[in-house]
């Protein structure tokens, strides 16, 4: 099963926090991480995120591995870019290839940031119900209704895209396969297939807004069937990664490897 399957998420410690305080925990810490320019400080935090998510998610190896798969592809575009463009001190070169210490300096912090904020939507997507998120986002952070249904409708559509995205490719193979040819593989039938799903959303999207606007979604006030509380766990689960965060960028900025945006003109 993928991290991102439609399916409820299986009962876990991490499924059983408030889905505001995971929300706002994942914002807070992706917004920390965009001013830290080291390699080193972003990695130390995946290492500690992946272990959490491990612990408390109850993914299998399987499916966190298949749900890094986009954050990976990423980050290793990313750290090659940076690597082979960014002026500095030449590590290695190759003809007109050339690898700088600042390239990779800064290429693996990108990387690393791009598989820490990956890993920490994972264990979210992973362990939180669209409903409960829905709710609790109404209840607890005070959002409106219109807006939390928006919220509920895009996060139904992410889940829904795997499975859309299989489906059209297995229809293209039919296809092909009537028609005589062999299974289309390469970018243009990837293109395809990405086209293919936009339109899929796009009109998936147009047929719920007129189903939430049909049933006057979205018009004060509402009653709640199940609502969703912060409790001292949920405060202790943020008072702790908080707590997790801020050590590892002391420690880093004590022991001298914890860089800012000023990398970047390095």
């Amino acid at each position: 099963m993928s991290a991102f399957s439609a399916a409820p998420p299986v009962d876990s410690a991490l499924a059983r926090r408030n889905p505001t305080v995971k929300l706002a925990l994942l914002t807070i810490v992706s917004l920390v991480v965009m001013f830290v320019l080291d390699p080193v400080t972003p990695a130390v935090l995946y290492v500690l995120a992946l272990g959490g998510v491990v612990a408390s998610a109850r993914l299998t190896p399987r499916s966190l591995a298949l749900a890094h798969v986009p954050f990976v592809l990423f980050a290793v575009g990313v750290l090659t870019v940076n690597a082979l463009t960014r002026p500095g001190e030449v590590l290695w070169q190759a003809g007109a290839l050339r690898v700088t210490v600042e390239g990779l300096s800064v290429g693996g912090a990108l990387a690393g940031r791009t598989l820490l904020i990956g890993v920490l939507a994972i264990g979210f997507l992973a362990s939180t119900d669209g409903v409960a998120l829905m709710t609790s986002l109404h209840h607890n952070a005070r959002l409106g209704a219109r807006v939390t249904y928006a919220v509920l409708a895009g996060y139904r559509m992410l889940q829904e895209m795997p499975r859309e995205w299989a489906t059209i490719r297995h229809a293209h193979a039919v296809r092909a396969t009537f028609d005589g040819g062999r299974p289309p593989r390469g970018p243009r039938h990837l293109a395809g297939v990405a086209f293919a799903l936009l339109v899929v959303s796009v009109r998936k999207g147009e047929r719920m807004a007129q189903a939430l606007e049909s049933r006057g979604l979205g018009l004060e006030p509402r009653t709640t069937w199940r609502p969703v509380v912060v409790t001292r766990a949920d405060r202790w689960f943020a008072a702790g990664v908080l707590a997790v965060v801020a050590a590892v960028i002391a420690l880093s900025g004590a022991l001298g490897y914890l860089e800012g945006p000023g990398a970047l003109n390095g």
